[in-house]
């Protein structure tokens, strides 16, 4: 039995409420369980040096755990741990994204964690994409894109291996005790767009790897379907 009585093959409570802000184009309190984060996607009308005069756009992210988010406070400044997590974010969600369509536009996704119990850079790839598909939503609403430039669901989950069991979801305290650790990021369409795996304190074997993939693929699932739920209604407008 798992510390929080679930069964290996299940997600803690997710949650995802739209619109958590006001002021960002698009902005989802995303919850696993007892972490929770803020994802806010916001919108310049310009781009990265290297791509001026191509027509493209960029979708980049900034993650932070903030100040009481953990037992032990966290400073306010960049780690390299944060830099690795937004890099991550970032490239999940451009592999959702049609560039060209979206013009010479920039759009920040901020991560920032209110409170971490395991699954933080997970959490805010699937957050994220909330906040994202919403503002890029209200582009269209407002004139200023044609088409949501969004080409696919996106979602991501921890699973490990954890006293010889495959385990989906993680919490901090299975996270810690984890032979094997894995986050999976895949598309809507089964596609994956990134596998981190290690193991910790014990090899793996093929067998192992299989399981665990298909156990994020299973749990992946059930977060699309939420945000798909979420979703299928279009976000209110805002000027």
């Amino acid at each position: 039995m798992r510390p929080d009585g679930r069964q290996n093959n299940e997600l803690r409570e997710v949650s995802f409420e739209r619109d958590f802000t006001e002021m960002a184009l698009g902005s989802c309190l995303v919850s696993f369980g007892r972490t929770r984060v803020l994802c806010t996607a916001s919108v310049n009308d310009s781009v990265p040096p290297w791509l001026r005069n191509t027509g493209k756009g960029w979708v980049t992210a900034e993650y932070a755990m903030l100040p009481g988010s953990s037992n032990e406070r966290i400073r306010r400044k960049t780690s390299g741990r944060s830099q690795e997590i937004q890099r991550l974010i970032g490239r999940s969600l451009r592999a959702v994204v049609d560039l060209d369509a979206l013009g010479e536009r920039e759009v920040t996704v901020d991560c920032d964690v209110l409170q971490a119990d395991g699954g933080t850079r997970t959490a805010s790839i699937c957050g994220g994409f909330v906040a994202l598909h919403d503002a890029f939503s209200r582009l269209v609403q407002n004139g200023e894109l044609e088409a949501n430039p969004i080409t696919d669901q996106l979602a991501a989950i921890s699973v490990g291996i954890i006293e010889g069991e495959a385990r989906l979801d993680l919490p901090y305290i299975e996270d810690a005790a984890a032979e094997v650790d894995f986050n999976v990021v895949m598309t809507g369409s089964q596609e994956f767009v990134e596998v981190q795996g290690t193991a910790e304190e014990a090899t793996f074997t093929r067998s192992q790897l299989d399981e665990l993939i298909e156990l994020a693929s299973a749990g992946i699932d059930e977060i699309i379907r939420n945000q798909k739920n979420l979703l299928a209604d279009p976000p209110s407008p805002r000027k």
